[in-house]
């Protein structure tokens, strides 16, 4: 049995950027974290040549064509393991539509744990671009290459996308005293808006040769972010949040709502300085940047709101179960 466990992750900004059709010829930055939420595979031979896969409902099939959980089917291809396996996926939070990047998350935790599996481990950039591969190359998701390397990764990362499809992984070794003061100053609220992210991002994606200037203006402020983050100007990076918000509001139409809105000035009524939906848009979580003396007044605010506390993950995917036999 292999049981993995790999992290969820918050954007701060760049989101956009790690499509195709921008880096390709711009290059693409985002700047982002992993936190400690998490969704779980868990892989056990089985003692005929099935293939049963339970996640919020059970499959029980012959063959790997019958699966309906692309992502477990085309991972299981992807890893040439074709029968005889079964598969079970856990998450901390709601898995669809939560922004938290919760299906790249899952998609790199299945490739690590077949590996794995097969005694044939792969280092975090092989489970990120083959995770990209399966979701955007072979299922042809409207998405980008962010989450499937923040989740491979881990940690605070800005994670540089070239044109010529290479792609950084540049760790902020920033002080720890910084990083937790940072933590302690950000806010997660589940909107209870559950939307599909390929809505929004297929508008967005289209959009993309009308919105160039927008995903330059938030490329440029990831190493404004970083900068804020070297100096602790970390006043100034919840407002820096802020105005990246309002630039990602005018990518999609869908990207927010009048509750969405309302729920964002109600925060910022009560003391927050900037935040935005995580990761696509129209639902999901809202993080928001916070001095801790003006939190009890944004719960209040937002008091209809479940609030999601959590902290930095410093750690990619990685197995925390494994016995072959």
């Amino acid at each position: 049995m292999i049981i993995t466990q790999t992290p969820l992750r918050v954007s701060f900004v760049g989101g956009g950027t790690d499509f195709r059709d921008y880096y390709r010829r711009n290059g693409g930055a985002v700047l982002s974290t992993t936190i400690d939420k998490y969704i779980f595979v868990i892989v056990k031979k089985r003692f005929d040549k099935k293939i049963r896969v339970g996640y919020s409902t059970t499959e029980m099939v012959e063959s790997l064509d019958e699966l309906k959980h692309e992502l477990v089917r085309e991972g299981l291809r992807k890893t040439g393991i074709t029968e005889g396996i079964e598969i079970s996926t856990m998450a901390d939070i709601p898995s669809e539509g939560s922004g938290l990047g919760s299906s790249s998350t899952c998609t790199v935790g299945l490739l690590n744990a077949f590996y794995v599996y097969q005694g044939k481990p792969k280092p975090p950039e092989t489970l990120a671009k083959e995770a990209c591969e399966i979701e955007i190359d072979i299922l042809g998701k409207p998405i980008g290459k962010q989450d499937q390397y923040a989740a491979a990764y881990g940690g605070l990362n800005i994670i540089r996308f070239l044109p010529d499809e290479k792609v950084k992984v540049e760790s902020l070794l920033i002080d720890e005293s910084i990083k937790r003061k940072l933590e302690r100053n950000l806010m997660l609220f589940y909107t209870g808006m559950v939307r599909k992210s390929s809505e929004v991002l297929s508008e967005q994606k289209k959009n993309i040769p009308d919105i160039t200037g927008i995903l330059d203006e938030l490329k440029v402020m990831v190493d404004e972010l970083k900068d804020c983050l070297y100096k602790e100007y970390l006043d100034d990076f919840g407002k820096l949040l802020h105005y990246g918000w309002q630039c990602k509001k005018k990518m999609a139409s869908k990207i927010t709502n009048e509750k969405i809105d309302e729920y964002y000035e109600k925060a910022l009524d009560a003391g927050a300085l900037g935040g935005k939906i995580t990761g696509a848009g129209g639902g999901g979580f809202m993080l928001l940047y916070c001095p801790q003396e003006k939190q009890d007044k944004v719960r209040d605010a937002l008091s209809e709101l479940q609030e999601l506390p959590f902290s930095f993950n410093r750690d990619g995917s990685r197995v925390i179960f494994n016995i072959r036999r």
